[in-house]
């Protein structure tokens, strides 16, 4: 009967709030598209300044707490039922949490200045109530395992929080935002390592290939607490030559750990080799970071920034979105024309930022680099959005 009745229910609900990945990768796909556009404006001196923050910070806060957020959410959302058996939260709770989210983004682009404490409440309700909602399912599923990824999750809603408290006292965030970008870091470094050679060695097999991903084992362990180590460290002490040398080593760490992951035999299905190549970039960032710290003339230090957002988070969160938007709307998981050009135009976006680091003058690069992102993501509401409302 109970069974019967929860099916009903979700039958009689908004199909976009049945499961969490509809709204909030819809949501994180639009606000990626809208705040570059914002971005642009603020650069170009067609936009002011929002009264909440510094340009430069805002433009962090709205892609690594906003975007990078909402894809969190989404992700744990549509994860958490395959991992505990239970019921996924749909309907008005779903629409909720989605509220909070959205409402962070609304009161961060008012254009007169806002009381710091308000904003801060505003924006942070929504990690708070994820987290005591993702809390509640992986306690009452007992799935201790996975409450190692809500602890991850919850260093990035305490650097959120952070990010409004340096706003506060210092009018400029740099902290928050190493702690924000590491915590992501771990999370996929930890959730990627599960899943990447999980589901490549699924596809192998299926297949007939003889060689197979090594699963996640004591070297990906350890790695991953070197990385942290390193991280740990670079938070509290960015320019510190021997940090950048703990960076480099744990790069070289996690190169070993995607190599042990056959992702070469991948490249015949998008879908799949996307994983690893947003992947490749959270080694390629340490190494770049390392390089940087370590000879600041070497490598500038928005480069490699950008090789952990815009390669290591842009690429693996568009891969996640993707192939979760397929899977559980029933569709098949291979990419097609138009999911392939996503990926294509991600990665030239990346390209173009980086190398917007060594132009004389890098503004081409720039606008080229917020052009396919925007197009990225745009594409990606354009294939997905219909199958989120049916």
């Amino acid at each position: 009967m109970n069974a019967q009745t929860d099916r009903a229910h979700a039958s009689q609900e908004p199909a976009v709030f049945r499961q969490g990945f509809r709204p909030f990768f819809l949501g994180a796909a639009a606000w990626a598209a809208v705040s570059m556009l914002i971005w642009i404006g603020f650069l170009t001196g067609g936009l002011p300044a929002p009264g909440i923050s510094g340009a430069l910070d805002w433009h962090v806060h709205a892609l690594l707490f906003g975007y990078t957020g909402a894809v969190i959410g989404g992700f744990l959302l549509t994860a958490i039922p395959n991992w505990t058996g239970r019921l996924p939260l749909s309907g008005w709770p779903l629409a909720i949490l989605f509220t909070t989210w959205s409402a962070g983004r609304v009161i961060s682009l008012l254009p007169e200045p806002v009381p710091a404490a308000l904003f801060a409440a505003v924006d942070l309700c929504f990690p708070v109530l994820l987290i005591a909602a993702a809390a509640r399912e992986l306690i009452a599923g007992k799935n201790w395992r996975n409450l190692r990824v809500l602890v991850l999750v919850s260093l990035f809603a305490a650097a959120n929080a952070l990010f409004h408290w340096e706003i506060w006292r210092n009018g400029a965030a740099n902290l928050s935002i190493r702690l924000g970008l590491s915590a992501v870091l771990l999370l996929i470094m930890l959730v990627g390592g599960r899943i990447i050679p999980s589901f490549t060695r699924n596809w192998l097999a299926n297949r007939g290939a003889a060689r197979l991903p090594v699963p996640f084992g004591r070297f990906d362990i350890a790695a991953i607490a070197v990385s942290a180590t390193a991280l740990l460290a670079w938070i509290v002490t960015p320019h510190a030559f021997w940090v950048g040398a703990a960076l480099a080593l744990a790069g070289l760490l996690n190169c070993v750990r995607i190599g042990r992951w056959t992702g070469g035999r991948t490249l015949s299905e998008p879908l799949l080799a996307i994983l690893h190549f947003g992947f490749a970039f959270v080694p390629l960032g340490f190494l770049a970071m390392g390089m940087s710290t370590m000879a600041p003339d070497s490598l500038p230090a928005s480069a490699a920034i950008h090789t952990w957002t815009a390669g290591a988070i842009g690429l693996t969160t568009i891969a996640i979105m993707t192939r979760a938007s397929l899977g559980h709307t029933g569709r098949p998981l291979t990419a097609d024309g138009t999911i392939t050009v996503i990926y294509l135009l991600l990665f030239a976006s990346l390209a173009f930022r980086i190398l917007s680091s060594y132009a004389d003058d890098g503004a081409p690069l720039l606008h080229g680099a917020a052009g396919c992102w925007i197009g990225g993501f745009g594409l990606f509401i354009a294939r997905f959005a219909r199958s989120f409302f049916s």
